[in-house]
């Protein structure tokens, strides 16, 4: 009998539920959003939620537990044929993301099923993001104007 025994084998061993684990949400602090399949989805959203709540504490144990839980990845980008760092996964959680969910008493991430599926195993995929992101991308900018477009009863 399986009684009081959370979260999902996923068909591998401990240490590399614990890798999975540790590598998905490292690539959804780095990226934001991250395409996965629903079982891996499921079984990281907690530990992910649980990391946000440690960033908005944001004291030293809790940066130093969440280094225990995650690692401290560095977070590249290649720009003009050569890789630059531009800082860690624990400080990315710390500094943006950790605050931008203060007001949150939590529901941090969520699972948007897609149409798509896996070229290999046909298995279905969906997104993981963290909520909140959609409305940076969404912000108007400045400067522009509507376009007005006349129809064509209006020119006769």
């Amino acid at each position: 009998m399986r009684h009081r025994i959370a979260g999902g084998q996923l068909n591998r061993t401990g240490a590399h539920r614990v890798a999975l684990r540790r590598n998905l949400a490292a690539s959804l602090f780095e990226h934001e959003t991250i395409s996965t399949t629903m079982p891996k989805a499921k079984h990281v959203k907690s530990f992910v939620e649980k990391l946000i709540t440690l960033a908005k504490k944001g004291d030293l144990a809790s940066r130093r537990r969440a280094i225990a839980l995650l690692g401290n990845r560095n977070i590249v980008e290649e720009v003009d044929d050569r890789i630059e760092k531009k800082g860690t996964v624990i400080g990315k959680l710390f500094s943006e993301i950790g605050p931008r969910y203060l007001d949150r008493a939590g529901g941090y991430t969520r699972i948007i099923k897609l149409a798509k599926t896996r070229l290999g195993d046909n298995s279905s995929l969906v997104l993981l993001q963290l909520v909140g992101r959609e409305k940076q991308a969404e912000t108007p900018q400045k400067g522009g104007k509507k376009k007005t477009s006349k129809k064509k009863a209006d020119k006769k």
